[in-house]
């Protein structure tokens, strides 16, 4: 097989996994659907009205659990055509699959959805699947807008710490994209909950305490991956490459303000007692940060890291 016919598949598997993620997101859009109407025939029997379930409709208590059910294997199928995609782009281009924006975010992706499966068996966080999806898609999205056709790294680049360097950062940048969707829904959850207007949907969720919890500890694991990635290996990597360790590049510089926004999110949250609110806030304001460097940067600021 050679290695434009691998490139292919690559691209096919990308566009599979691309697509089975919509459906799979879809799928927990349909549990939000299925229980707002199981609760209106809950308070229609209470009432006294006649709306006894019947077989396979949105009544019956189990629908809404069987499409998250549904929701979460087919983000397992996506994720499994996201690793093939990656691994055979790897086998095309004779490379890491993280040379460029495109593999970047295909590869991370993958990465970022394993982590949320990961937990989901660990920690049962299926009712994060809807949050996770939405923000996997939009990553996904991004990097397919900025598809790049297969080929060699700039040979300055090829160096060994090319796979510490990159690995670290998309194992971090997976871990982020977890903790904003974890950040969103605890926002959305705690002003329910302040208002007194959860209704059915967001019941199906664990109370706001547990999902910032659930926030802190997935930043809080992402935060040394990213010192590590971005202001040790990174350095390292570019002293090889272009002899400095640092030179205020556009893209180093937003690595720096990522840092930053989680170290003090971090530091906040530790000896502050930032909880809640301001530390979701803060958690996203990384998130935005991290977005900024990893696509405005690279499509609308030239330097030394466009290639990326």
């Amino acid at each position: 097989m050679t290695t434009d016919q691998l490139a292919q598949i690559s691209n096919y598997l990308t566009g599979g996994g691309f697509v089975v993620l919509w459906v799979a997101f879809f799928c927990h859009v349909a549990e939000w659907i299925a229980a707002r109407r199981e609760a209106s025939a809950r308070t229609s029997v209470a009432v006294g009205v006649d709306a006894a379930p019947v077989a396979g409709d949105p009544a019956d208590p189990s629908v809404a659990d069987r499409f998250s059910g549904v929701g979460v294997s087919l983000t397992g199928l996506g994720t499994a055509l996201l690793i093939g995609a990656s691994v055979t782009r790897g086998f095309a281009t004779q490379r890491a699959p993280f040379g460029n924006m495109y593999e970047f975010g295909v590869t991370g992706t993958a990465i970022a959805l394993s982590v949320y499966l990961f937990l989901v068996w660990r920690s049962r966080i299926q009712w994060m699947g809807g949050l996770v999806l939405a923000v996997s898609l939009f990553i996904l999205s991004l990097s397919i807008s900025s598809y790049t056709p297969a080929g060699p790294l700039v040979p300055a680049l090829n160096t060994f710490w090319k796979y510490i360097h990159v690995s670290s950062i998309m194992v971090a940048a997976a871990l982020f994209m977890v903790g904003a969707a974890a950040a969103a829904l605890y926002l959305v959850k705690e002003r329910a909950e302040r208002n007194g207007t959860v209704g059915p949907v967001l019941s199906r969720f664990p109370e706001s305490a547990r999902i910032d919890r659930v926030a802190f500890r997935v930043n809080a694991f992402g935060f040394p991956m990213w010192t590590f990635g971005a202001l040790i290996s990174g350095p390292i990597w570019a002293h090889l490459a272009w002899g400095r360790y640092w030179g205020w590049d556009p893209k180093e510089v937003w690595a720096l303000i990522t840092w930053v926004v989680y170290a003090g999110y971090l530091h906040a949250r530790v000896t502050a007692g930032w909880k809640g609110r301001r530390a979701s806030y803060l958690a996203l304001a990384g998130f935005v940060t991290f977005i900024i460097s990893y696509y405005i940067v690279n499509l609308f600021v030239s330097g030394q890291h466009s290639y990326a």
